[in-house]
């Protein structure tokens, strides 16, 4: 493989991103994932100086269903990640990979301008990232 010339984030991405409010209800924000078939949301920022955050089903996981909070009254900033490691478009996926095992994280949204314009995760890393997978 190290002859392969490795694609940057950017290639990999998904870039049909759902962002919510964090003042939300948990129930809601499960209803618009699967509504958009997606397994993370961005959450948007309250302001300028705000960091950009993100729910994961994960977190639902562990911070509702196991701790058996009710999701309709749990809010989406109660549970979320924020702030989040993000990253580069032009970032190396191998790089990208490297990152998410350095830090235990397996999502990160992509930040060009200081503006969200997708969303990476291993998922996407393993399967559009990896040549030969047609």
């Amino acid at each position: 493989m190290s002859e392969k010339s490795w694609v940057p984030v950017r290639a990999v991405m998904r870039t049909d991103v759902t962002q919510v409010d964090g003042k939300l209800d948990v129930l809601s924000a499960l209803k618009i994932m699967k509504k958009v078939k997606a397994t993370s949301l961005i959450v948007g920022r309250r302001d300028e100086r705000d960091e950009v955050g993100m729910l994961l089903f994960s977190d639902v996981a562990k911070q509702v269903i196991a701790k058996d909070r009710a999701p309709e009254r749990t809010n989406v900033y109660e549970i979320m990640a924020k702030p989040v490691i993000s990253v580069r478009p032009d970032m190396d996926i191998r790089n990208c990979a490297r990152l998410f095992e350095r830090f235990g994280i397996s999502h990160a949204p992509v930040l060009e301008n200081d503006k969200v314009i997708g969303i990476v995760s291993y998922y996407l890393l393993v399967l559009e990232g990896l040549p030969d997978l047609d």
